[in-house]
């Protein structure tokens, strides 16, 4: 029993610290995750829209 007790006053306040990082570390990431699919997301919408633009002016190649 007095090792338990022992174990839990050298480990407990470094073991409590860790989870409470990890715990903010893991909002901002899922907040990084959201940010990174909206981009992407906008990154598809603007291809499509300079897509289509390419196709209604029929740009030709330069030097053609």
């Amino acid at each position: 029993m007095e090792a338990w007790l022992s174990l839990v006053g050298d480990y407990g306040f470094p073991i409590a610290v860790t989870f409470y990082l990890l715990h903010r570390v893991e909002k901002k990431l899922d907040q990084l995750n959201q940010s990174v699919m909206y981009l992407g997301k906008l990154v598809q919408m603007g291809n499509e829209e300079t897509n289509a633009l390419k196709r209604q002016v029929a740009i030709k190649p330069v030097g053609k």
